[in-house]
């Protein structure tokens, strides 16, 4: 069968799902995208030229699957002549509706950040099918969706929230094992503990808590090293160059690198202290977990979904004062840390095993429509 993806914000992990199944799966995947950058413009405007890129080319798809960050109605209002007998899924990477909104954003206090929340709910309603990527997401999105939709004034709809539900999947986002794989050095860690930041450089990773951490450790007089990775943009938190000042020579990496060298500093890297307010999956942790780093993470969001219930106990902290204090346990207790497997965790993710799964998904969708 044929597919069309629609990624109208192509970047990262939109970027890295779209083409990692596109290259794996067993039917023809073509990806319609635009550059991943003014998230905004792109929700609103994005599905508009998709739809002119569409009707312009010619795709003659049997499935249709969209990111969240495309208007999907939209697009299938502005293409009916080509899609109306098509199936559509769309894919929530994330969602506006419970996704924190940045304290320097002036939409919130403005009252103009509810309408993209309503591009994933009009989204929702249009798709075939609606897939999440973790059972945290899925919960999340369809328990905030009726108090949001309580906040109009009338003909509030709330039917609509129990069809999306009976539409509603979790589908993960596939693991690149072997790019992993490739990065791996031949030798074993040694030398100073070696500490990871993996993510992107914004205000929902929550950088401040992280540097916290080792702020508090660094001043113990603890040795480690510490690489700061991912993706960084136009505006970065202050403390990253108050982290650079502060931690000085500790810092051995300082920046995003290519995929080659990011699976060596994976697999180089010890422990991973994770303190997010947002993560509706978080593919960079679930990648250093992979390349056995040892993940610290706060019991909450998808991360409980990445490790078995009877491991939980290792892995996760409490509060900031618990993430020290786990912390320096790892530090101090370097080489079993090291010794500590955590691939098999997350294994499952490889794409080798979930591009087959997504495959007869969607062959499955392709008969909704006569």
């Amino acid at each position: 069968m044929k597919i069309v993806i629609l990624e109208p914000y192509c970047i990262g992990s939109h970027a890295a799902w779209a083409y990692g199944y596109a290259a794996r799966s067993a039917h023809t995947v073509e990806a319609l995208t635009l550059e991943g950058r003014h998230w905004k413009w792109r929700m609103h405007g994005g599905a508009v030229t998709l739809a002119r890129r569409f009707l312009a080319g010619q795709f003659d798809p049997d499935l249709i699957v969209s990111s969240d960050m495309c208007d999907l109605a939209t697009f299938l209002a502005l293409t009916r002549e080509r899609t109306a007998r098509v199936a559509s899924a769309v894919y929530f990477h994330e969602n506006q509706l419970t996704y924190p909104w940045s304290v320097r954003d002036p939409d919130p206090s403005c009252g103009r950040d509810a309408h993209y929340a309503f591009i994933n709910y009009s989204s929702a309603l249009a798709a075939d099918a609606v897939l999440f990527n973790s059972r945290y997401h899925h919960d999340a999105f369809l328990g905030g969706l009726a108090s949001y939709l309580e906040g109009f004034p009338d003909h509030r709809e709330p039917d609509s929230v129990e069809a999306i539900r009976k539409k509603g999947a979790v589908l993960p986002v596939g693991l690149d094992c072997a790019g992993l794989d490739r990065g791996r050095p031949p030798e074993k860690r040694t030398g100073a503990p070696l500490i990871l930041w993996n993510h992107r450089w914004e205000y929902d990773k929550n950088p401040e808590g992280f540097f916290a951490a080792l702020f508090t450790l660094a001043g113990e007089g603890l040795e480690f090293e510490v690489a700061v990775l991912g993706e960084r943009f136009a505006e970065t938190p202050p403390v990253f160059a108050e982290a650079r000042s502060r931690l000085g020579e500790r810092i051995v990496q300082f920046g995003r690198v290519d995929h080659n060298r990011y699976a060596g500093w994976l697999w180089r890297a010890d422990i991973i202290p994770v303190t997010s307010r947002h993560d509706f999956f978080g593919m960079s942790v679930v990648e250093a977990m992979y390349c056995n780093c040892y993940p610290l993470l706060p019991k909450r969001l998808a991360y409980p979904e990445h490790i078995p219930v009877e491991r939980h106990g290792a892995f996760f902290y409490e509060n900031a004062d618990d993430l020290v204090q786990r912390l320096r346990e790892r530090i101090r207790n370097i080489e079993e840390t090291r010794r500590t497997v955590t691939g098999d965790f997350v294994r499952h993710y490889d794409w080798k095993k979930l591009a087959p799964r997504y495959d007869v998904l969607f062959r499955e969708l392709r008969y909704i429509k006569p």
